[in-house]
Formats: structure tokens, sequence, C-alpha cells
């Protein structure tokens, strides 16, 4: 079975199961939403390895002492510019590891992010407006690590909806990149459900990125794998058109969900954020 036929059928399983237990309590409806669509995982992916330049950090989130776990990779240059990086769920940032070295090699200081319930930061369960609070919080402490650099967002799919809430009437965000991001969790539920079920009663947690997206002053590039049997690439086409910034769109021939890093037409992506950003050739930065 295919990991988005296996999606499909946990997201309709999730989506029945919200619905009849709709009388007990829509309390348990919301946590099961935000188990499903966080999927938050504590332990290292099984093919990391930890790197030198990986210094690890800790962000103060939120009124109860709680704290994201994180890591800041400078560049070797001082004027490089800094990039804010959210994951995608499921994975922590170890999941992430390799693509971070990717941006890294195109010129970007990196400091990257896992919200809480994930990895080493404080929490259990996510949800989508403590997800939210904690890409503020790393986007001012990204501020204080670089002040003089200019100041870019990452997301890679729902880390993508994160980034749009991150950047959006936001003026000191200088640029946005979003990686095989969704329009929204309506539009996901719908997707995998063929649409026949009434998940407008019961969502707790929306991520409308279609809705946000126009409120972006800042650049935005938008990168989807024509191979996403996950996250169609007709909705970054949707976000793009929905877009009032500047903006480009790189579709990547055969790529899927998360591999676009690794493909040999990543050196499109490459070559898009260099010039349409105006940021100089990358630099070199070790690899995790």
């Amino acid at each position: 079975m295919t990991r988005a036929r296996l999606y499909r059928r946990l997201f309709l399983l999730a989506a029945l199961s919200a619905i009849v237990a709709a009388p007990a309590g829509c309390s348990w409806i919301d946590v099961k939403q935000r188990e499903f669509i966080f999927r938050p995982v504590k332990d290292d992916w099984r093919g990391y390895s930890s790197d030198a330049s990986q210094r690890q950090i800790k962000i103060p989130v939120g009124d109860n002492g709680d704290l994201l776990s994180a890591w800041w990779m400078p560049a070797p240059t001082a004027d490089a510019p800094a990039l804010l990086y959210l994951h995608g769920a499921r994975w922590n940032l170890t999941g992430s590891s390799s693509r971070i070295a990717r941006y890294r090699q195109l010129g970007f200081s990196v400091l990257a992010i896992d919200y809480r319930g994930f990895g080493k930061s404080s929490g259990d369960v996510p949800s989508e407006e403590m997800a939210y609070e904690d890409g503020r919080a790393a986007w001012q402490r990204l501020l204080t690590l670089a002040p003089n650099a200019r100041h870019y967002v990452y997301g890679h799919s729902l880390g993508g909806a994160i980034a749009i809430d991150v950047a959006r009437n936001n003026p000191q965000v200088d640029g946005l990149i979003l990686e095989s991001t969704f329009t929204s969790i309506r539009d996901m539920a719908r997707q995998y459900a063929w649409g026949w079920l009434p998940v407008d009663l019961v969502l707790t947690q929306h991520f409308d990125s279609l809705e946000k997206i126009a409120e972006v002053r800042a650049p935005t590039l938008f990168v989807h794998g024509k191979e996403d049997r996950l996250v169609p690439s007709s909705m970054s086409e949707q976000l793009f058109a929905a877009s009032r910034a500047a903006k480009r769109l790189v579709l990547v021939d055969g790529a899927g969900h998360s591999n676009i890093a690794w493909t040999a037409a990543f050196n499109n992506v490459e070559q898009a954020v260099h010039s349409f950003f105006g940021i100089p050739g990358g630099a070199d930065a070790s690899t995790p």
C-alpha cells in the first residue's frame, strides 16, 4: 500500500470516528484531530547523525515555561541571509537535517525549530494556535540572532501553513519559501474522504492558508513536486494564484512530497532562490 493510500484510509477513519463520537464531547475530537494532523515524534529519525554545526538552543514560548528545541546554524559569512526553517508533520528536526543542509548550501544561516510536542521541545500534542505561537517566537529569536541580515521564512508541507501565518502582515519578512504546502485542512480532508463527509461540523484545526496568503506582502517562492501523492501540486498553484505579492512558482518534474531536495531538479530551485530573492551563490556549509 502506498503512503498516500494509507493516509487516505487513516484520514477517513479519523473523520468517521470524530463524527460518530461528536455527542461524546468536543475535547476528544479536538485531541484526535491534533494527533492525526501533527503526528508528533519525540525520537530521533533512524537515519539521523548529529553534526557539530547544529548549535542547540532553547526558545521560551507561551506563559507556562515551555521551551522550543532549536538548531542555530550560522553561515560562514556574517552578512549571510537568515532563514527560519519550519518542518512538516510527523518527523521532528532530525528528519529534516538533510533538507536543512541543502538550504545552508544555498547561502543561508538557518534557525530550525521543533514545535511543542516534537523532539526535545516541551509538550505532547500540538495545536494549530500553539504552532503559530511557536513560529512567531522562533521568528523573534531569528531577528536577535542575525540582526543585520535579510530574514526569510521557509515551510515544508504543514510547516508552510505556519510560515504563511508568520509572514502575513509582517514587514520584517524579506522573503517566503513554501514547499509542498496545502491550501487548508478542510481541502485536505475533502480530498482524502472523497468529499462526502461533513468535516466542517467537527473541524477544530483549520490551517486556512488559502485565505491568509493574500495578506503576505513578502516575495514568495512556491515549490512543489509534480508527482506529490500526498499534497497535490494544484494546491500550490491555487496558493500562487491567490498571492498578491511578488511571486514565482517552481513545479519540479519527477519529485514527490518530500524528496525535492534530493532530485537533480533541485538546481531549478537553487536558481530560483538566487535570482528571485537576489541572493548570491551558496556558501560552503557542512552537511548534517
